[in-house]
């Protein structure tokens, strides 16, 4: 803890004592008649908003932000700050970004823009990642925003909202699909954060807060521009991805989409900008595909990617947030989407590769969160026999690594011998001049290796980890 002499710090962090000044000296009681008109006043929805950016600024609610993003960690923005640096430099500024904020003066710095590969060959998503600063505060004002655009939001959005996950948005799919809509109009919204426009959103705020200096902070936050092999590039539209506020935002302006389907009575399922409609016939859901077609792109000035945009039954070739589905017994049965097999089997493959160089603990230790986070994730689906054979060829894999890391002849010998092997037909296999993936599926390291060593070695496999899942 710096010891600043002269400086008055309003704010506590990581649970170490604030100090206090002038500031925080106890103040005469105002009368109970005027504090409690202001509590009326605050209680209407005019109020709600009236005070916001005090809100904002609050000791409590700043160190609510702060815990966040330190908790999250994350990347450093242009200015080089990391999260566990923050804490630090609050001490010695937090009275002057508490000034900034309230006088209109604070200006969020350009974000740090990183390319993140796509699943298609040669196409990359954009993140902005801003300063630790900026996403404290950005973190701050979306603690104060949600409570009052959540009550307004549809309750058929589900992505980016308080208790609400990519498995409601599944479940209730299914629930409409059940019900008879089983032909989907999926439409895809093409590069959705990079075009969002910011004079639409911006007046759907001013529409809403009543304080207006909110609206304006927001405002700073999407022009800030972006940093690009060191030159900052203006950002007239779009709202980067990699920032707190960037998904709240996104909800407010799909908002308007949400309730235009329903004004229109057609069933929906919206995850961020992932949404499909639901119909009963494919003639209405293709209807219904071209009518908001033209919503999207003339009421929200977003654009609609009609290559990849389509119509058809929801148990054919419908793919929806990495699930896919089929019919059984009349019911809609979830299972995991071809794509997302190929990428997990992509992700194994680049953890379990032989020449990575990776130490067994850290393969063993990044195996483990694969599927953890992809079983919990996907624990909706059937797939005992996908992941009976995912099993099968990533000990495979592991074998094989094992027989690389071996490497000499002798460690080889000593390796096979000691997990019960005999020495004459170690010492034949040691010598071995076959292939690594040939020997890894071969009768020797099978029964040396069998299908319960993996496990007994630390290693985590996807079968065990399902079963646990679905008790």
């Amino acid at each position: 803890m710096h010891a600043m002499e002269g400086r008055q710090l309003r704010i506590d962090f990581e649970g170490q004592p604030g100090r206090v000044g002038t500031e925080s000296r106890e103040q005469p009681e105002a009368p109970t008649r005027a504090r409690n008109t202001e509590e009326d006043e605050l209680n209407t929805d005019e109020g709600n908003t009236r005070f916001l950016l005090e809100r904002i600024c609050s000791r409590e609610n700043m160190r609510g932000a702060y815990r966040r993003v330190a908790q999250n960690r994350g990347a450093g923005g242009v200015d080089g700050m990391r999260a566990d640096e923050l804490d630090d430099w609050l001490r010695n500024n937090y009275d002057a970004l508490e000034a900034r904020i309230l006088n209109g003066r604070y200006r969020p710095r350009p974000v740090r823009r990183v390319e993140i590969p796509k699943k298609e060959k040669g196409k990359v998503r954009l993140l902005g990642i801003p300063t630790v600063v900026d996403r404290m505060v950005q973190q701050a004002v979306a603690q104060q925003l949600t409570p009052i655009f959540e009550p307004r939001f549809h309750g058929d959005s589900y992505g980016f909202r308080p208790n609400r996950s990519a498995h409601d948005a599944l479940l209730a799919a299914k629930r409409r699909a059940d019900e008879g809509s089983v032909w989907v109009a999926s439409m895809d919204l093409e590069r959705f954060f990079d075009t969002v426009n910011q004079s639409k959103l911006v007046q759907l705020l001013s529409d809403s807060l009543v304080d207006k200096r909110v609206v304006s902070l927001i405002h700073r936050f999407l022009m800030a521009g972006v940093m690009v092999d060191g030159v900052v590039m203006p950002t007239d539209e779009g709202t980067p991805q990699g920032g707190p506020l960037s998904p709240l935002l996104a909800n407010i302006l799909l908002n308007e989409l949400d309730w235009e389907l329903e004004r229109r009575g057609h069933a929906f399922v919206r995850y961020a900008d992932d949404f499909i409609i639901l119909k009963r016939s494919r003639k209405a859901a293709e209807r219904a595909m071209e009518s908001m077609a033209a919503f999207v792109e003339g009421r929200l000035f977003l654009k609609v990617n009609r290559e990849k945009s389509f119509v058809a039954k929801i148990s054919d070739e419908v793919g929806y947030l990495g699930y896919a589905f089929y019919q059984k017994d009349g019911e809609l049965r979830f299972c995991v989407h071809p794509k997302s097999v190929a990428a997990l089997r992509d992700k194994v493959r680049m953890i379990l590769s032989r020449s990575n160089g990776w130490s067994f603990g850290t393969r063993k230790a990044m195996l483990r969160d694969l599927v953890y986070g992809w079983v919990g994730y996907f624990r909706l689906a059937d797939m005992r026999s996908l992941l009976r054979g995912m099993d099968k060829w990533a000990r495979r894999k592991v074998r094989c690594v094992y027989w690389k890391c071996w490497k000499r002849v002798g460690t080889r010998l000593r390796a096979l011998v000691r997990l019960g092997v005999s020495r004459g037909r170690a010492w034949q296999w040691a010598n071995s001049r076959k292939a690594y993936w040939r020997v890894a599926g071969s009768g020797i390291l099978d029964r040396a290796l069998d299908n319960a060593k993996p496990t007994e070695l630390g290693w985590t496999l996807f079968y065990p980890r399902y079963l646990q899942a679905k008790c």
